[in-house]
């Protein structure tokens, strides 16, 4: 066994020494990309501008460096794991309906359980905010593209074969998937007996080494693409969010990536990082949560720059306090780095230390608040538009003031050893990651969709989709919570105990309005994937380069000042456009502003919570 583990290794270090060296002659991959001598990493001679045409169809997507392509690849990938995690949650929650399992047996729910938590966290939440990035922050800087467009390619390309890597063990004969839990613990990631596991931690690698190339590309995007009016001063929040995300990278990944081989090499070579015998079991730990608490910032605070730049929008105002928000963000970026043991205080390190990381845990919470407080206060006041991308930044917040406050109790070590691996740190976490950081993914989706296709989608769907959401996920991880109070043991295939943990009927209660949350969620997740699809294909064209009427609260962005002359451009060239209807038939007419409804949110809430529809 250890020798096919070797082999397998072995080969696919060839392969991918062989996919590094295919891809270094590929001489033209820059040449689909408008090339000025100002900017987006221009080369040849000083004033050179080169003009091609995009090759159609297959060849496009596959040989394009063009940064607003690659966001749109990195969006679809990231929708495409969206679901093949929630699939996964699907069938977990199934499962756990009757106390001795619904429909797998134990190996294969640990399996699905591994790769749920492995797809959601690098395969969907790390992408999805790279694919916001690719496409606007160039677009929101003024610059002409990724400072490295060759690099921003091969990062995304990267990804596909890290999924694919990922999930081999469901596919391939004689191996199943890794059974080790998102968290890889040692030594039972070291000891399991399944090549499965050496594919996970290969592709894991792979999208290490992604995420760290496009952290890289952001940095220097962002420091030296500015256009001339962009300063540290005026530089959008979302943008701030992006480089500190890249920063924490830049710190992170590289450490999980190092861990990550000492692992292949104890399962491959019989070397002693993390076994019992000679090496040390907790050093995993240690290392694996110093990359992995300041992974939760890595993805959240992306998320937070969304919101922080979308309820302005439909606040009629301005970010209230946006340097306190920037400061927060540089202050967590710094306080991530501190906090990482505390999901260790039951493993028996030093009380003193459980102490100051209890400190630090708590600290950190302190620029999150602020957050809250300041998109609290935009609102305040505001004259608010209940658009679909509103609603969820109103959701994100909602939840995130859950995910936040329950985190809080964790931080403290008393309360920590109750709770410790129950269900409550997974309704914690999932407030968090699906209770925030997807609302967010989708506010963006919302709020940037006539950019990204030039169409609207469908308005009652979009609100349809919110509240389903919304009314799912609070079922969902607010029973995970009560679950955790009653003592019920996270990563359980079967819940058929006696009562001496807790009493069975209340535990099977909660664990199926779990699951009805579930279900609720699954629905509302098929009305945002049909949403999506068809508005994309056959929704009409946005006839106003302004869809939003933004120009009317002085919160127009660059994004959209770059769309209306993309607008301009397209009619100047001869194409013609058809008028978006907003919302079952009626048109939106510029003639007619003052008399026709919104795109997606006619209401407005006025200081006396007086609503009335305006255009």
């Amino acid at each position: 066994m250890v020798s096919a583990q070797l082999t397998l290794t072995v080969l696919m270090g060839v392969f991918l020494v062989g996919v590094v060296a295919f891809l270094s002659r590929v001489e033209d991959w820059r040449s689909y990309t408008p090339l000025v001598s100002g900017g987006g990493g221009g080369y040849g001679d000083a004033g050179a501008v080169v003009h091609r045409e995009k090759p159609a169809g297959i060849t496009r997507w596959l040989t394009t460096v063009d940064h607003k392509d690659i966001g749109i690849l990195y969006g679809t990938y990231a929708v495409i794991a969206f679901a093949v995690g929630g699939l996964m949650a699907f069938g977990i929650r199934v499962q756990l309906i009757a106390p001795t399992g619904a429909v797998f047996e134990n190996g294969f729910y640990n399996a699905i359980l591994t790769s749920h938590g492995i797809t959601m966290l690098f395969l969907f939440g790390t992408p999805i905010i790279a694919a916001f990035a690719n496409y606007f922050v160039p677009l929101l800087i003024g610059a002409d593209d990724m400072a490295f467009p060759r690099i921003n390619a091969i990062a995304f390309w990267l990804l596909p074969p890290g999924a694919l890597l990922i999930w081999a063990g469901f596919f391939l004969p004689d191996m199943t998937g890794a059974q080790t839990a998102w968290t890889m613990y040692t030594p039972l990631s070291a000891e399991q007996a399944n090549p499965g596991v050496d594919l996970m931690l290969l592709g894991l690698h792979l999208t290490g080494v992604s995420a760290t190339m496009g952290a890289i590309n952001f940095i220097a995007t962002i420091f030296t693409e500015r256009d001339d009016d962009v300063s540290w001063a005026n530089l959008d929040i979302f943008s701030w969010t992006i480089l500190t995300q890249s920063a924490l990278i830049l710190f992170a990944f590289p450490l999980l990536g190092s861990a990550l081989i000492m692992l292949l090499l104890d399962r491959n070579l019989a070397t002693t990082f993390f076994t019992v015998d000679g090496g040390s079991p907790i050093l995993w730990q240690h290392l694996f949560w110093f990359f992995g608490h300041p992974e939760v910032y890595i993805l959240v605070l992306p998320p937070m720059g969304i919101v922080s730049y979308v309820i302005p929008k439909f606040s009629g105002r301005k970010l209230f306090g946006f340097k306190f928000v920037v400061y927060s963000t540089l202050a967590i970026g710094v306080l991530s780095f501190g906090v990482w043991a505390h999901h260790m205080f039951t493993t028996g390190i030093d009380p003193r230390l459980r102490a100051s990381f209890m400190a630090v845990s708590l600290a950190i919470a302190i620029p999150s608040a602020v957050k809250t407080f300041n998109w609290i206060t935009t609102m305040w006041n505001g004259r608010i538009r209940l658009t679909t991308p509103m609603l969820f930044c109103i959701g994100f917040v909602a939840n995130f003031i859950i995910g936040g406050v329950t985190g809080v109790f964790l931080a403290s070590v008393p309360v920590d050893q109750i709770l410790h691996d129950t269900y409550y740190v997974v309704g914690h976490f999932h407030y968090v990651v699906m209770g925030a950081i997807a609302f967010a993914g989708f506010a963006g989706i919302y709020y940037w969709f006539p950019i990204f296709t030039g169409r609207m989608y469908q308005r009652t769907l979009g609100k349809a989709h919110f509240w389903l959401s919304m009314i799912g996920t609070n079922i969902t991880f607010f029973a995970m919570l009560f679950l955790g109070y009653l003592g019920m043991p996270r990563r359980y295939a079967t819940y058929d105990f006696n009562s001496a943990i807790a009493p069975l009927n209340m535990v099977t209660l909660m664990h199926q309005a779990a699951s009805v949350g579930a279900v609720i969620l699954l629905i509302g997740q098929i009305i945002f994937v049909w949403n999506l699809l068809s508005s994309w294909l056959e929704g009409p064209q946005l006839e106003d380069p302004d869809p939003w009427d933004l120009k009317e609260t002085d919160q127009h962005g660059r994004e959209f000042e770059w769309h209306e002359r993309r607008i301009t451009t397209a009619l100047a060239d001869g194409g013609e456009e058809e008028k978006a209807v907003t919302d079952g038939g009626v048109e939106s007419d510029a003639d007619d502003a003052a008399s026709e409804p919104r795109p997606d949110g006619g209401e407005v809430v006025d200081e006396d919570g007086a609503g009335d529809t305006e255009n």
